[in-house]
């Protein structure tokens, strides 16, 4: 069954991000949902054709990560948007993230500063669902640094579409924007 792209217009509006970008960034991510259904189908059509020990099936099946993903991160990061940024409607993670980096504001500090780091990918908070610990990941690419049982609780796009129609190089101030407009109650309910 195939993907359907998700509509995100409600974002439209939210202040820091001009329609421009966002509407850019919606164009991109549908590119991601439409190549993903590509993929499946000429994966399908190849192993059909008894053609999946070929090099041009092995590529493709690399391929379908990095399309998926950044579907899948884009759904992610897109939901988490939209909020008023308060991190009181998030109680429970507020809490938890407190007590492993000693405050919230540690936590958040941390955060912001991978998201600063110099090159281009995504920020997760993700939580290791078996120990319940939280880390804040820098993801280089779609399909390359995600940790193996780690729940994404809060997603960060740090490739240069997502801001640099608005800011430029001030990485700074579109993450400051990013943090402003956070759901939290939408981070918190991906929490295990």
């Amino acid at each position: 069954m195939p993907y359907t792209a998700k509509n995100y217009s409600n974002l439209l509006g939210v202040p820091g991000f001009s329609d421009t970008l966002l509407n850019n960034h919606f164009t991109l991510y549908q590119g991601y949902v439409t190549n993903t259904n590509k993929l499946m189908e000429q994966l399908g059509a190849m192993l059909k054709e008894g053609k999946q020990g070929t090099p041009e099936f092995a590529e493709l099946k690399r391929r379908f990560g990095w399309e998926f993903n950044g579907m899948r991160l884009h759904e992610l990061y897109f939901a988490n948007l939209g909020g008023d940024g308060d991190p009181a409607k998030a109680p429970t993670l507020v809490k938890k993230l407190a007590a492993q980096f000693g405050s919230f504001d540690a936590w958040a500090t941390d955060f912001k500063a991978t998201a600063a780091m110099r090159g281009i990918g995504w920020v997760i908070l993700y939580e290791d669902i078996e120990a319940g610990v939280f880390c804040n990941q820098w993801i280089n690419e779609h399909d390359v640094g995600h940790i193996v049982d780690g729940n994404p609780l809060l997603i960060i796009d740090v490739f240069e579409h997502a801001f640099m129609i608005d800011y430029g190089l001030k990485r700074a101030d579109y993450i400051a924007s990013f943090m402003k407009n956070l759901k939290w109650e939408v981070v918190e309910q991906r929490s295990v």
